[in-house]
């Protein structure tokens, strides 16, 4: 072997494992992502010659994602600019999500099997299931959260498993129940977790697999849709999984806000946040508040009896369009808001070029689906963890769209 195929077969074993190792790490490492996106952005440097020209043949259809991003990383600047007043640290974010499309540089450079991912994606689902599991039911603990908090650990352990049964696409045969394996780990961690509010994701899915149905072709990718599908509704029946007890205690949270009764439990923390985000939100509607405006203003809501005390406890509102509303107005949300829907509609027009896109295709749909889920009951974009596996899966995912539609045609 020469050195030129040496070098060639070194570069291929090396993004096949970063590309597995990204989601593998996500949940059972601190450092996993953060090691993973700088790799990324130093495979993009060296490999720039040959993936510009590719992201430049395909700047068409990625433009408006692109610019989804970069607008929300120009807003940051100028609101921090105009208020000068501490908006400038909101940069980090924005500019990291921004800068993870060195993750579909790599991937239009070096043109890596769609394998290496679903294996990551299977291995970081089981791991991170057994993790939990075993801190749930070895460990006894109760809202167990593996190395985050236990609301993201089980969103995104959802967002995972409905990945996989994306992934089935790509597997013939019967090696398509590897990711069905995967699918229904990353739901039992993510039920191990206790955490509710991601059940509203699984609601998303199936309309969306529903519409598309037609792609999980075979016995097998339709037999793991309906398993998985069986195993969160068979979790409320099981006394083990605390699903029955967590459901009760949620309705029994609203019913005792609304007929006065205690409101610090779960659910009416969650109202009460929302209720006082409302009020902020009628004082600064167009670019919102800063922080310092934002705590300033939730004490003088607290002081004069229109919120209670306790909203002053929590660094977010539990909803990712009224932080949006708070902190950076209509501006904010739009923002926001473009960051999910235009890749959204851009992953959505993939699935109906060839049926090599499905796979990441349909993965992509449910990523973002997924996240505005999780988003209707917490904050998911308030941790630099949650923000950069969205960012990174999502520009992933459409390099993969992208070289599998350049090979079709």
């Amino acid at each position: 072997m020469n050195n030129t195929s040496a070098q060639s077969a070194t570069s291929t074993v090396f993004i096949h494992s970063l590309i597995f190792l990204f989601p593998f790490l996500l949940l059972i490492t601190r450092i996993g992502v953060g090691l993973c996106s700088f790799a990324f952005l130093i495979t993009a440097l060296v490999t720039w010659r040959r993936g510009w020209p590719e992201l430049l043949r395909h700047l068409t259809e990625i433009r408006p994602v692109l610019v989804a991003f970069a607008a929300t990383l120009v807003l940051a600047l100028v609101l921090g600019l105009l208020s000068g007043d501490g908006r400038l640290r909101d940069l980090e974010k924005p500019f990291r999500m921004l800068a993870a499309s060195t993750v579909m540089l790599t991937v239009l450079a070096c043109r890596p099997s769609r394998k290496a991912l679903w294996w990551g994606l299977i291995a970081g689902a089981v791991a991170g299931a057994v993790f939990i599991a075993y801190q749930r039911w070895g460990l006894g603990v109760d809202r167990p959260g593996g190395l985050i908090n236990s609301i993201t650990f089980g969103d995104i352990m959802l967002c995972m498993a409905l990945m996989c049964l994306a992934g089935t696409l790509d597997f013939a045969g019967r090696s398509a129940i590897w990711p069905g394996l995967g699918a229904l780990a990353g739901l039992v961690g993510s039920i191990a977790s206790g955490t509710r509010g991601s059940w509203i994701a699984v609601v998303f899915a199936a309309v969306l697999l529903v519409r598309y149905g037609h792609v999980l072709r075979g016995r097998l990718r339709k037999g793991v849709a309906l398993l998985a599908l069986a195993l969160v509704v068979s979790t409320y029946f099981i006394p083990q999984t605390g699903a029955r007890e967590r459901i009760d205690e949620g309705i029994s949270d609203v019913q005792q806000y609304f007929n006065g009764g205690p409101t610090y439990t779960s659910v009416g923390i969650r109202l009460e946040l929302w209720r006082s985000a409302l009020q902020l939100i009628e004082r600064h509607p167009l670019l919102g508040a800063s922080i310092p405006t934002v705590r300033s203003e939730m004490e003088g809501l607290v002081s004069s009896g229109k919120a209670h005390p306790y909203v002053l406890e929590f660094e977010h509102f539990h909803n990712d369009i009224l932080q949006a509303l708070v902190f950076g107005g209509v501006a904010g949300l739009l923002a926001w808001g473009a960051t999910l829907v235009v890749p959204f509609l851009f992953f959505r027009r993939q699935m109906h070029h060839s049926a090599q896109l499905n796979a990441p295709a349909l993965a992509g749909m449910l990523l973002v689906l997924s996240y505005f889920s999780f988003g209707l009951t917490e904050v998911i974009f308030w941790s630099v963890r949650s923000n950069m596996f969205y960012a990174m899966m999502l520009f992933l995912l459409a390099g993969l769209s992208l070289n599998a539609k350049e090979k079709a045609q």
